[in-house]
């Protein structure tokens, strides 16, 4: 049976808020052979609208005409910079207390939390926004639980998502409640998406932050160990390619990174090792992982997915990984243990190798 959803768009809406759900349900139409969505832009009025980057969308219906959908599954509202004059539009945060009695689904993409927060639909429950809004959420709307690292969440059957790329997050989520794992793999995989992202939104920016906080010479030796993270390197040969003293470039980390050369190359390789262990469709062996990444042995590998993810490498991928053959408990076979790597400790002043 087909379900009708409906994405809510008005002046100023973010356009992937819109465009990147909707394609989601249009991709798995596509790969389904079949029209398991049907598909509605509702704004003020039919016609064009325009998004925050100047890009027109063509909505079929009147958001006061919802009730013609019938039945409407899912309504999504879209957040954008146009989001705070929407909040102040009585009739539609009116339509949206209506709808939220009659859908099956209510949710919102990023700043789109605001509106829900506004029409009272989010008073008690937790909700989760884009990441520079969310201390703006908590503090308009007290009664909300806001999450500040959730890239998507449901709380009393009302969703909600962080900025922007998250509303994909969100709709695969609820494609896979309709249909099941496999198509969400596949369509997930024809949009070059993770099926389940891992980690939250703070997170999975950090090391970008990172990497665009860093200025002057060390932002250059950052976009080198990013080009080619599992090379050996040497502090001396770091510091030698940005030509500062081992000790000028520890100060360097630590003034602009608040960490070491050391720490953010082990974090780096960590994060290539994670990319790898959810992404392969064949269970990995964490010591030829841990040797691949200059991360040490096994042993090693399994604590600092402990201290960085909270979980072990074994049920990290058998809760992100998404490929359709990993649809059971992963085996990680480790080979032997060996003795740890420098890289992941400080430095020793004699090896002086990370």
């Amino acid at each position: 049976m087909s379900r009708t959803i409906a994405m809510l768009a008005y002046p100023g809406c973010q356009l992937l808020d819109v465009s990147g759900p909707w394609q989601v349900f249009a991709t798995a139409n596509e790969l389904s052979g079949r029209t398991l969505y049907g598909l509605h832009l509702a704004a003020a009025q039919p016609g064009s609208v325009t998004t925050n980057g100047g890009l027109p969308l063509q909505a079929d219906i009147d958001w006061r005409h919802l009730d013609d959908l019938a039945p409407l599954d899912t309504l999504l509202i879209a957040g954008g910079s146009g989001h705070a004059a929407q909040c102040r539009d009585p009739a539609l945060l009116e339509v949206l207390r209506h709808q939220a009695e009659r859908v099956q689904r209510l949710g919102a993409i990023c700043t789109g939390a605001f509106l829900l927060a506004a029409a009272g639909l989010l008073d008690g429950r937790r909700a989760t926004t884009h990441w520079r809004h969310c201390a703006r959420l908590a503090r308009e709307h007290p009664e909300v639980e806001v999450l500040d690292d959730a890239l998507y969440l449901e709380s009393g059957g009302v969703h909600t998502s962080a900025g922007v790329t998250a509303g994909i997050d969100l709709a695969l989520s609820l494609l896979e409640a309709d249909q099941g794992s496999e198509l969400a793999g596949r369509v997930a995989r024809e949009l070059v998406m993770f099926l389940h992202r891992p980690g939250g939104q703070s997170q999975f920016s950090e090391l970008l932050a990172q990497q665009q906080r860093a200025s002057g010479p060390l932002r250059r030796l950052l976009d080198r160990l990013h080009a080619d993270p599992g090379k050996p390197y040497r502090l001396e040969e770091m510091a030698n390619s940005i030509a500062v003293s081992p000790r000028h470039l520890s100060r360097l980390f630590r003034r602009q990174l608040n960490t070491t050369p050391t720490g953010y190359l082990t974090r780096l390789r960590l994060e290539q090792a994670r990319v790898a262990l959810i992404e392969s469709p064949q269970p990995l062996s964490l010591e030829r992982l841990a040797r691949h990444w200059q991360l040490g042995g096994a042993e090693q590998l399994r604590r600092l997915f402990l201290r960085h993810y909270g979980i072990p490498p074994s049920l990290y991928r058998q809760r992100f990984g998404h490929h359709p053959d990993n649809r059971g408990t992963p085996s990680l076979t480790p080979d032997v243990k060996e003795a740890p790597c420098p890289s992941a400790s400080p430095c020793s002043p004699s090896a002086r190798r990370c």
